[in-house]
């Protein structure tokens, strides 16, 4: 989410190339971290590390052990102890032991809040130490390989996010309310009131913030969550649990499953949490909305859009945005860049040349081109050469394979990749669901428009599919309104520094337009995602002297 650019004394160090592998140098850490079972620089094919399941408070292994393989030389380099469909039962019975009043609610175990705040106390302050951020920071890279800067990001939101639920905050997102009865002694509250148990599902594109942002709401709450990572990068929350543990986490309050979809399917339909967080494909989102009866909350795909308005300012400013937006982490953020509209007045300027030489200069020594976990080479090309069938496309920039790199031929490699097709292209039926689809890669559409055109460009928003974050650049204030007024993103940034990416823990993050959307990050998304509303109406009196029996109704 985050596109901070910071500068850190430890940076990946690029040496040297050897046999077509990026070699980095990663500094060793002085002090060793208690909480730690791994060194992130050391996690090699020669050196794997193990990732292990955490069920009724106790760190478990499993019977069978998947092998994760190194995104940037193949080498088998973590070994995952995946529990399979026969052993799911000790997690059913964990979920299971929870009721659906919670751990803890405004009326039972309420010095939990106070706990939580003191949890989220310490672990701000661990991972506002250098040896600890550096540490998931470089943790980070080895397994969702993008740039010092990017993976630090990510450690300094979610560092952030926990600063925010210190003290009496997180007891504040159980604030009640009360409103006057009709009568003397009736007053009805209304409460935020936990679901009980709950499952939490995360990608791997963000290994650290998406699943602590969500499992601390949840915990908050009063919920107990099952959490399941990606198994690619679960690695990097089985660490950050272990550091909630040495901050007062009570081992019992989370498992922790490794598991494949098919048998993290069968223990949701056993267990039956009250509420399952999903982030991720939307396929699979809407294959859990059908199984689990609409208990979920999504932020599933985003087929992000950018408009760039009439006024044109900052040149080279709007393009580098443009490029940190389409190709930073390779590509991989539910809020990408996907498709930018360009009105004609910038299509007049240096832009497209200047977002070119950006692009190119992104390589695979620093991370600021990687591997692409999801999506083959293959396939990103074969997309690439579909839209350049279209009549009037062509390719602006990329469209051919990275080159001398060791990255296994079951991810994605490609150089930053743009092409043009024009808007009357796009929006005719034939073309139009090509254009719009997501390709979870370093890869964007780029079209162009006029002013009569803008109604156009205003139909495309209302026949996407996914809502998530989108940018208008531009700070003329009738065409923000226009803009802003026929579409429904849920996460919209406006004016002349918009981007699409760069969520940070101090504002909503989550799609628009779904009933089942979720948000992330601030006390309204907590509120929304994993509490419902309970209202308790206290009428105790006293009955009116000289009451009678009244007739029947």
């Amino acid at each position: 989410m985050l596109k901070l650019l910071v500068s850190r004394g430890t940076r990946v160090s690029t040496s040297r190339i050897h046999n077509g592998f990026a070699a980095f140098s990663f500094p060793r850490c002085v002090h060793s971290l208690q909480f730690a079972t791994v060194e992130a620089e050391e996690i090699s094919g020669s050196k794997p590390a193990e990732v292990l399941n955490l069920v009724q408070g106790k760190w478990v292994g499993a019977s069978k052990w998947n092998t994760i393989v190194d995104p940037l030389n193949g080498d088998s380099f973590i070994k995952i102890a995946e529990v399979d469909e026969t052993g799911i039962q000790p997690f059913v019975e964990s979920l299971s032991s929870c009721p659906k009043h919670g751990v803890h609610n405004p009326f039972k175990a309420p010095e939990r809040y106070l706990m939580y705040g003191d949890i989220s106390t310490k672990a701000a302050h661990m991972l506002s130490l250098p040896k600890v951020s550096d540490f998931f920071t470089r943790l980070i890279q080895r397994v969702s390989p993008k740039s010092y800067q990017q993976a630090f990001g990510e450690v300094y939101v979610t560092q952030k996010f926990l600063e925010n639920f210190c003290g009496d905050q997180v007891r504040f997102l159980a604030r009640s309310f009360a409103v006057p009865g009709n009568h003397l002694g009736q007053q009805s509250h209304g409460f935020r009131w936990p679901y009980g148990p709950v499952a939490i599902i995360t990608p791997f594109n963000f290994p650290l913030e998406i699943p602590v942002l969500q499992l601390m709401g949840a915990l908050y709450m009063g919920n107990k969550p099952v959490l399941k990572v990606d198994s690619k990068v679960s690695i990097v929350m089985e660490q950050m649990l272990r550091l909630l543990h040495s901050c007062g986490l009570p081992v019992e309050d989370v498992d922790f499953i490794n598991s494949d979809g098919k048998t993290m399917n069968k223990l949701l339909m056993e267990a039956n949490p009250r509420m399952t967080l999903f982030t991720g494909s939307s396929r699979v989102a809407e294959k859990l909305a059908v199984d689990l009866k609409g208990r979920v909350k999504l932020e599933d795909a985003g087929f992000d859009w950018k408009i760039l308005g009439p006024d044109v300012h900052q040149e080279d400013y709007i393009a580098w945005v443009c490029d940190q937006d389409a190709y930073a982490c390779s590509g991989q953020k539910c809020s990408a860049q996907s498709l930018l509209f360009m009105h004609e007045n910038w299509s007049k300027t240096s832009l497209l040349s200047k977002l070119k030489d950006l692009a190119e200069r992104r390589k695979l020594t620093d991370l600021t081109i990687g591997p692409v976990l999801t999506v083959t080479t293959d396939s990103m090309l074969e997309h690439v050469n579909k839209l350049l069938e279209i009549p009037g496309s062509k390719l602006l920039f990329g469209g051919r394979p990275l080159e001398d790199h060791s990255i296994p031929s079951i991810y994605g490699a490609i150089k930053p990749t743009a092409v043009y097709v024009p808007l009357e292209e796009i929006m005719k039926d034939k073309n139009f669901e090509l254009v719009t689809k997501e390709i979870f890669g370093p890869f964007q559409v780029i079209t162009d428009y006029k002013n009569s055109e803008l109604s156009v460009v205003l139909d495309a928003l209302e026949r996407m599919h996914n809502h998530l974050t989108a940018a208008v650049v531009s700070n003329d204030v009738l065409f923000l309104q226009e803009v802003i007024g026929n579409s429904v993103n849920g996460t919209t940034y406006a004016g002349l520094r918009a981007r699409t990416t760069g969520a940070p823990q101090n504002h909503w993050f989550g799609p628009a337009g779904d009933a089942r959307g979720a948000g992330i990050g601030t006390p309204e998304a907590i509120k929304l995602v994993w509490s419902c509303h309970r209202e308790v109406i206290y009428d105790i009196g006293p009955v009116p002297k000289n009451w009678e029996i009244p007739p029947s109704t």
